[in-house]
């Protein structure tokens, strides 16, 4: 053990509040701390008492017996180390006074390693004594396995996890109330590297391509390094490394590459490795490399590749396979084209303008590929731009606006735009006019409104000019719509829309208040006319029954009818049995009003029903009456003929009623 480095220092504290000592030393094994009070060592059962397994003794709730020297004492099986004396003084004073909650001591940061201990302190002082209580930041749950609390409120958690991690905070509360404290520390928990997929040792034949996989994780995210017979192998020739250095893959792999490969992963909490042999399996008697060779530009997008035959071994040849990747590419880009084994040469197309290209070659038989060939390089040819999309936008009478897509590139290859314009009617073109890759626009102006303009725009680089745009564009309609289009008063023309404007909607207004007005005088008017119609129709109505049981004396008994109804005390108008027998006369006094011959009773004959429809009483005298044919002879009485117009008939007040047939039909319902 070292000596001690942290010692426990002298405190003063209040009956009923709280101490802390705390005591530091590493040692291997990890000793083990204890405390003595006065040489004494400290009960531990007693609840007041808390020793934490980081060296830390807490004593609450106070009291003058706790007064002392204490001591910490480390020990592991290799010694015994005490540390300086600490004196814990306990006064009395204030013992009752009220005081705010407060955290003397919170959580620490803490970085641990998976299934260690987690200790986190909270120390609290306040009277009444506060409550602790724990939460995480993010709101996620605490748990429960493995969380325990020691004391008045620090929480241990055992065999952390990477779940574990993120910032804890112990708050301290006075009893019944809102009022609180809070302190926080944030928990890191890491995990060593570990394998999730080892590397397998594979044997391969000689040039094909060889792969190890090597998958690791940890907190944080382990780095993996790969070394080849214990020396660091890094990208590059035939080496590739992908998948942040998960996978090691070695393309046309031959007797050099056959080795033992190592997957070092390692992080902050720790490493790990794994191994794994490759070995190459080469045939007797494969071919050598192609020789001789050479690749040549034939166009700016094809290149000839030729080769010549292997020195030895070549009559198991089955064909040759041409690996090719841009010069600029890493060599997991390449690509391969196979040919055929009487075939040494071949032209390789669809390539980049401008572009160097690198080339080897393998001869392969049913055993196996040879060694590849020495690579060779070669540049494809450049050629001139393409012709540039244009579009023209006449701005006036005088002037015109050209458009187009810039070229960046052009500015690469010492290239950019030419532009040529001229009148359709001369023959020598205006320009040309440079323009740099990167402009997109070009104005022309102080130009003939009356012609019609060829306009040319063409590209260019190194390798010469480009094949050009043409467009034709007339100004003579511009011209003759800006002498037909004056300009405008647009401040006059802006005052008369708004106040256009402003009519129609003072208009659309008005017109709804109006509408809305007269559909409601229009409902409550009918609705008034009904309800008066239907108090006099009530009252006038004979009852309902069969043509066969009406009588001539249905009218007085009607009459008796309503007056008995007026006086059962439904608020209903009554009606003048006078009035009713001047509008409806009875039988007897037909005869007095109409002097026309009538039949007799034993002579039935047909004549004719009157359907009434009468308006309210007080409203006008006016009776509208419908002539229909009778089916019923009625009993020697003749009905008022139709008017001689062949309109309704109409009986005013206090005129003559002509006789009414006896059998009375219930009133229409409408009204006139």
């Amino acid at each position: 053990m070292s000596d001690f480095h942290v010692h426990p220092q002298a405190a003063v504290g209040e009956e009923g509040g709280v101490a802390r000592f705390q005591c530091q030393i590493h040692g291997l094994p990890k000793p083990v701390i204890t405390w003595e009070k006065n040489r004494v060592p400290i009960d531990t059962d007693n609840e007041r008492y808390t020793l934490l397994p980081k060296g830390v003794l807490q004593i609450t709730g106070l009291r003058a017996e706790d007064s002392g020297v204490f001591h910490c004492v480390a020990s592991n099986i290799a010694s015994i180390r005490i540390s300086h004396g600490a004196r814990l003084t306990v006064t009395g004073s204030g013992s009752g006074a009220y005081k705010e909650p407060a955290i003397l001591v919170g959580p620490e940061n803490l970085t641990l390693t998976v299934h260690q201990t987690a200790v986190l302190e909270c120390v609290a002082t306040g009277n009444p004594r506060p409550i602790v209580s724990w939460s995480r930041l993010d709101g996620r749950p605490i748990g429960v396995e493995g969380i325990q609390v020691l004391g008045t409120g620090n929480l241990i958690i055992s065999d952390v996890t990477v779940q574990h991690s993120g910032v804890y905070v112990c708050a301290a509360n006075r009893p019944g109330t809102r009022v609180r404290r809070t302190a926080q520390g944030r928990l890191v928990v890491q995990a060593p590297a570990e394998f999730v997929q080892h590397p397998q040792s594979i044997s391969r034949p000689a040039g094909t391509t060889a792969m190890f996989t090597c998958q690791a994780q940890g907190e944080p995210p382990p780095h993996v390094t790969w070394l080849k017979n214990g020396q660091v192998l890094g990208p590059g020739g035939h080496v590739r490394l992908k998948n942040n250095n998960s996978t090691l893959t070695i393309s046309g792999i031959g007797p050099e590459d056959e080795a033992i490969y190592q997957c070092v992963a390692e992080n902050s909490a720790g490493s790990s490795q794994a191994s794994a042999r490759l070995t190459v399996l080469w045939a007797e008697g494969l071919p050598g490399p192609p020789r001789n060779v050479r690749a040549v530009s034939v166009s700016s997008t094809e290149v000839r590749v030729s080769w010549s035959e292997p020195l030895a071994n070549t009559k198991e040849i089955i064909g040759y396979v041409l690996h090719i990747r841009k010069a600029a590419d890493p060599p997991e880009l390449e690509y391969q084209e196979a040919v055929s084994k009487s075939t040494f040469q071949h032209l390789v197309s669809d390539l980049e303008p401008s572009t160097a290209y690198s080339f080897y070659i393998k001869a392969y038989t049913p055993r196996g590929a040879s060694s590849a060939s020495v690579p060779t390089l070669a540049s494809t040819l450049g050629e001139v731009p393409a012709p540039p999309p244009l579009s023209v936008r006449v701005l006036g009478s005088s002037s015109l606006q050209l458009l187009w897509e810039p070229w960046p590139r052009l500015a690469q290859h010492e290239g950019g735009f030419k532009l040529f314009y001229r009148p359709a009617s001369k023959t020598a073109f205006t320009g040309p006019i440079l323009l740099p890759g990167t402009a997109s626009s070009y104005n022309l102006s102080q130009l003939d409104p009356t012609a019609v303009y060829e306009v040319k725009l063409l590209a260019y680089n190194q390798h010469g000019d480009g094949n050009a745009t043409v467009r034709f564009v007339s100004l003579r309609g511009a011209s003759e719509r800006t002498a037909l289009s004056p300009p405008c008063d647009c401040r006059k023309d802006e005052a008369t829309n708004q106040t256009s404007t402003t009519g129609i909607v003072i208009g659309i207004h008005i017109g709804v208040t109006c509408i809305i007005f007269c559909v409601l005088f229009l409902l409550f008017g009918q609705r008034g006319r009904v309800l008066l119609c239907k108090d006099v129709e009530n009252q006038l109505s004979p009852p309902q029954g069969p043509r066969s049981q009406r009588d001539p004396g249905i009218l007085a008994l009607n009459g008796v009818r309503w007056g008995e109804r007026g006086q059962l005390g439904r608020n209903e108008k009554r009606v003048d049995m006078k009035e009713l027998e001047q509008l409806f006369p009875p039988a007897g006094a037909a005869g007095q009003l109409d002097s026309r011959p009538t039949q007799g009773a034993a002579a039935p004959a047909l004549c004719e029903e009157t359907q009434l429809s009468m308006l309210p009483l007080q409203g006008c005298g006016l009776m509208e009456g419908r002539t229909t044919e009778a089916t019923d002879p009625c009993s020697g009485l003749a009905a008022a003929p139709p008017p001689p117009d062949g309109g309704p008939g109409l009986l005013s007040e206090g005129q003559a009623a002509r006789p009414a047939p006896a059998p009375v039909t219930q009133p229409a319902r409408s009204g006139h």
